[in-house]
């Protein structure tokens, strides 16, 4: 009969071991689940899905003059371009801070080439500001495109563009829970820094630069969201 109170003992305190780690284990890991709770993301917080149809006006400002292989020299026209931009957009803690992540390509163009882009987003004007209806944005934009500079030696090359974005929240006034309300319409103004040709640049047909190319462009945008909605 001892020998089985002593069993019995012996359970018991084991039992009682187990059920004491388990507890100060959960008390242990209490403290890191709250601060998950608080603390949602420590870098990027919020991803997003978006199809952008875009039409873009390129050759703003000084339009740069050509000598074509004819030796006939001509000031190049405005450009209207139709693209179709395939975004990731990257919230992050800080409410000024935001990346997207870019595939562009030009359905209608003939040479339809995939352009890649990755931009640092500051924010500066938000829907606090405008009661919702108005967000801006000036952009970094480290971007892969095709080489347009003579001797490049590769198909694609680096630029460095800079970008002023302006969204109107044009369904801001339906329920949060609406798909339409993130629909936008976007104004980009962009200046592209560098990889364009420049004074004095020849190409193999013969034509040759006279001024360097016109940097500046506007574009606009119509964002739908894809996911989440």
């Amino acid at each position: 009969m001892g020998e089985h109170v002593a069993v019995a003992r012996a359970v018991m305190t084991a039992g009682s071991r187990r059920r004491r780690c388990a507890l100060f284990a959960l008390l242990a890991m209490t403290p890191p689940l709250a601060l998950a709770q608080e603390n949602t993301c420590r870098a990027i917080c919020d991803v997003e899905w978006k199809v952008e149809p875009t039409f873009t006006i390129e050759n703003l400002g000084n339009r740069h003059r050509v000598v074509t292989s004819d030796g006939v020299t001509e000031r190049v026209d405005r450009e209207r371009v139709f693209e179709t931009v395939f975004a990731v957009d990257m919230a992050t803690r800080a409410p000024w801070l935001g990346f997207t992540a870019e595939a562009i390509t030009s359905p209608f163009s003939d040479d339809n080439v995939v352009e890649l882009e990755f931009e640092t987003n500051f924010h500066w004007l938000f829907e606090s500001m405008t009661r919702g209806w108005v967000t801006s944005h000036v952009d970094v934009v480290d971007q892969l495109s095709p080489a347009e500079r003579p001797g490049a030696g590769r198909a694609y090359t680096h630029k460095l563009d800079f970008e002023l974005d302006t969204a109107l929240h044009v369904f801001k006034w339906l329920p949060e829970d609406r798909w339409l309300r993130g629909v936008e319409l976007e104004t980009s103004l962009d200046y592209l820094a560098t990889g364009l040709p420049k004074k004095g640049d020849a190409f193999p047909d013969g034509s040759r630069y006279l001024d360097d190319s016109s940097r500046w462009s506007f574009s606009f945008v119509f964002v739908i969201p894809v996911a989440p909605f």
